[in-house]
């Protein structure tokens, strides 16, 4: 599949996945309209599994001939499971062995800016992105690093290394 992942929290992705729209999809998680995060998060089990059930149908509808960048991916899911202790769901396993990404870009964390989203103090972010790393690096899809730098240069990097 052609499809590339920036992965790790508090990374600066969503701005670089906005960046690189060049003619390419951008998929990101939609809004949970009605509730607030705080009742989202009141049941971890719940919260993830509605997110599951958003990218399961998200990734469902990509154009496997398009190349597409994704804010988050199906292996991130499998990250904040762990992270949070849960039992994986079994669709989120056979999802994960159904989608292979052509190149998953881990962008390197920048400073911790908390905001309504983000509960998670800086060791836990810590935690997750070195989760997330784990997680793709158990499929046979290669992983870049892609170093702090100036958005445009970011963007250039993982543009030269599609």
């Amino acid at each position: 599949m052609h499809w590339k992942n920036h992965c790790g929290g508090t990374a600066g992705k969503t701005g670089i996945c906005d960046y690189c729209r060049t003619g390419e999809a951008l998929y990101r998680y939609p809004k949970i309209k009605g509730r607030t995060v705080e009742e989202l998060r009141s049941n971890k089990e719940q919260f993830q599994l509605e997110i599951l059930n958003l990218q399961i149908r998200e990734e469902s509808t990509l154009d496997v001939n398009k190349v597409a960048f994704l804010d988050r991916a199906l292996p991130d899911a499998m990250a904040y499971y762990e992270f949070l202790g849960l039992k994986y769901d079994d669709r989120l396993i056979a999802m994960c062995k159904k989608f292979c990404y052509q190149k998953v870009f881990v962008l390197d964390r920048l400073p911790l800016i908390n905001d309504y989203a983000r509960l998670e103090d800086e060791q836990e972010q810590i935690r997750i992105h070195n989760l997330i790393i784990e997680v793709y690096n158990r499929f046979p899809c290669p992983v870049v690093q892609v170093p702090v730098l100036p958005r445009e240069r970011r963007v250039d990097f993982i543009l030269q290394n599609l």
